[in-house]
């Protein structure tokens, strides 16, 4: 009986941010670690699927750097990053858009496997995301212009759920790889998101990246800008991000640790979360 009891209260418990976060907009950076171990995949589209069977808006913008890299090793395509950003030649985009074409309609499979009506997308389709290149030292690597929100707003009127690719395209139709953190930024503001959740390879942010009881819970954007001296890679990338979100309306972003099975619920759902939110104040 007390299993049962307790069962009950973690609905209970549950119940306030349903209830708060109903038909609202949770974007979802999905990558690293959580789209590699198939037992913690199948975890995320469970969260996932409850999200939006309870009421919620997910979309989804998923990564896929490892498996480029993996593939651009097998064809003898140069690798090469800068700044946390791959170095992106016409060959690599090319590699790029090729992997996370096949992620994006695996990730589409798995949730509909989950009762959800999912749909696939780029921004290249429909124009979605229109680009510049951002570097010409990092070749075909986009800079977001304008995101066309209403492709996503009208999928999510007729109850679909987006999964989006990060590859871009400009006025000329030139294809460009473009960071999936960025993109995942840039459609959070576009949509006025309620929420932006990073699933990371890390626990969340630490005061002090070399020490792992550091861990950072809840941080306002001015303490981020000052963490940005002390952090460098991808995660500089990320958090620099994060703080160009914040700063264009997004209320609350959150960085967890996607290794750990159902992170998304214990974060959204709880009242303590595990991973590090970082709040416009």
């Amino acid at each position: 009986m007390q299993n049962y009891l307790q069962k009950a209260e973690i609905l209970i418990e549950a119940l306030p941010y349903i209830r708060k976060f109903n038909s609202k907009i949770i974007l979802i950076k999905y990558g690293g670690s959580a789209m590699e171990n198939e037992d913690i995949k199948m975890s995320v589209m469970q969260d996932i699927a409850l999200f939006k069977l309870v009421g919620l808006k997910p979309v989804i913008v998923h990564g896929g750097g490892k498996e480029i890299t993996a593939m651009c090793e097998k064809l003898n395509v140069k690798n090469e990053f800068k700044n946390g950003l791959r170095v992106s030649s016409k060959e690599t985009v090319e590699v790029a858009e090729a992997m996370l074409y096949k992620i994006n309609k695996s990730l589409v499979q798995n949730l509909e496997l989950q009762g959800v009506k999912a749909i696939g997308i780029s921004g290249k389709d429909g124009f979605l995301l229109d680009c510049v290149k951002k570097d010409e030292d990092l070749g075909f690597v986009g800079e977001i212009k304008n995101v066309n929100a209403k492709i996503l707003n009208d999928l999510l009127e007729k109850d679909f759920l987006p999964i989006i690719a990060p590859i871009g395209m400009d006025d000329e139709a030139n294809t460009y790889n473009v960071n999936a953190d960025d993109v995942a930024c840039e459609i959070a503001k576009a949509l006025r998101a309620e929420k932006l959740v990073f699933l990371s390879d890390v626990e969340g942010l630490y005061e002090d990246f070399s020490n792992k009881n550091s861990l950072i819970s809840k941080i306002d954007i001015q303490k981020a800008k000052e963490l940005c001296k002390k952090t460098q890679g991808g995660m500089l990338v990320k958090l620099q991000s994060c703080i160009q979100a914040c700063e264009s309306g997004v209320e609350r972003i959150h960085i967890v640790d996607g290794r750990v099975k159902h992170s998304l619920l214990l974060e959204i759902f709880t009242d303590e979360g595990i991973g590090t939110v970082i709040t416009r104040k």
